[in-house]
């Protein structure tokens, strides 16, 4: 009975550690702000169930191993809780073109994205560099590429 109640507590203890490296390397290799906030506060959620790029209420708030990630709405921070994987952005939310092509993390503007095949996508603009466009015109190549950069940033 000792054994099994040592090997329980060692059980907790090594999860709780796992955890908490898990929440570190979120972090460190995610795109978000000084404090943990995602998308630049813009709602994961609202990409898929309304097409479009909303800011989210800073009052409605989920944290995801460490992440902070804000909704438009109760409804959809509800949605997010019950499967944060399918609302999270691909690349821990750099630019999905860069990643591609460099394997650089490059900021995003969160009114330029893609969901493709249920994966949310986002992507760098300026008045003069529309990576979404670059993206498109070659998405089955630097998916492939951006999908392997991504793993050796975030193992």
């Amino acid at each position: 009975m000792k054994r099994l109640f040592v090997f329980l507590a060692l059980s907790v203890v090594t999860y709780a550690a796992s955890a908490q490296n898990e929440g570190a390397l979120r972090k460190e290799a995610f795109n978000v702000s000084r404090d943990g906030l995602a998308i630049k506060g813009y709602d994961p959620v609202a990409y898929f169930t309304m097409g479009k790029a909303v800011a989210g209420n800073k009052e409605i708030n989920w944290v995801v191993d460490g992440i902070t990630y804000r909704f438009s709405t109760p409804q959809d921070r509800d949605l997010f809780k019950a499967d944060p994987a399918k609302y999270e952005p691909q690349y821990g939310g750099w630019c999905a073109y860069a990643m591609g092509a460099s394997g650089d993390k490059v900021e995003i503007d969160p009114e330029y994205f893609k969901i493709t095949n249920g994966k949310l996508f986002l992507f760098y603009h300026s008045w003069v560099n529309n990576t979404l466009n670059k993206w498109n015109a070659d998405e089955t190549n630097l998916h492939a590429k951006a999908d392997a950069n991504w793993a050796k940033v975030y193992h």
